[in-house]
């Protein structure tokens, strides 16, 4: 791989920016160890001066971040999120500039009697369409999505493709308008070991829990939810205005 020799652009510049699009693509991802000085000095054939002041100014930018003794690599980032119950993580991506993805990894009804959480109530004996998604940034794993619906309302979900944002889904395909939320608190526990697999950590590292009831405009129950999100990749913001 060789950088242009006769550009007006300098060749730490083109190195910065060839490592840039590369990272956008997804061929260094999140927290992965990019290569050494001396493996990049032989990639792109020029001095370890060039590659040193591309890798610096990648740092100072917040891209990538070194670590002593073990080597540079691209650095975390962490999306923020307003406590605005109503900002999907989908939307909450395309603020911090970030590719939102999605696998669903359970889809199911559960009877009213097996449902065995303090809020069953809410649910007036309707049997529950439980839907678990894992919820990517940038290819990342940053949550895991417990969703439980009332199944007289909400069965299409059993059918519909769950990729995208459901609150867009709700409001698009079947007129149902986010209103409020109620009872929403944040929680801080530990991952289990289920978790920690499903989101890529070790067992026992920290979780921000966030519970919440959401209803309609028109004051009905559209689910309440259990999101399971990485600490170390998240960020809650409040302002008081």
């Amino acid at each position: 791989m060789k950088l242009n020799t006769t550009s007006d652009i300098p060749l730490f510049e083109q190195l910065k920016n060839d490592l840039l699009e590369q990272i956008k693509k997804g061929i260094y991802i999140s927290g992965q160890q990019i290569p050494t000085e001396t493996e990049l000095s032989e990639l792109y054939h020029v001095s370890r001066i060039t590659i040193r002041r591309a890798i610096t100014e990648l740092c100072n930018e917040g891209v990538l971040i070194k670590k002593q003794g073990k080597g540079t690599f691209v650095k975390e980032r962490k999306i923020f999120r307003k406590l605005e119950h109503t900002l999907s993580f989908s939307d909450a991506c395309k603020t911090n500039q970030m590719e939102a993805s999605t696998i669903v990894t359970k889809r199911e009804v559960i009877p009213y009697e097996q449902y065995h959480l303090d809020n069953a109530k809410l649910f007036e004996g309707d049997s529950i369409v439980y839907i678990q998604r894992i919820r990517y940034a940038d290819a990342t794993p940053i949550m895991i999505e417990n969703n439980y619906y009332p199944c007289h309302k909400f069965s299409f979900l059993l059918t519909e493709p769950l990729d995208g944002s459901l609150y867009q889904l709700f409001r698009e395909n079947y007129d149902i308008c986010i209103g409020c939320s109620q009872n929403s608190y944040i929680d801080a526990v530990k991952a289990s070991t289920e978790q920690a697999n499903l989101l890529h950590i070790s067992p026992g590292d920290p979780l921000f829990l966030f519970h919440t009831e959401m209803y309609d405009i028109h004051n009905e129950l559209i689910h309440i939810g259990y999101e399971y999100i990485c600490g170390s990749k998240y960020r809650f913001c409040y302002d008081n205005s």
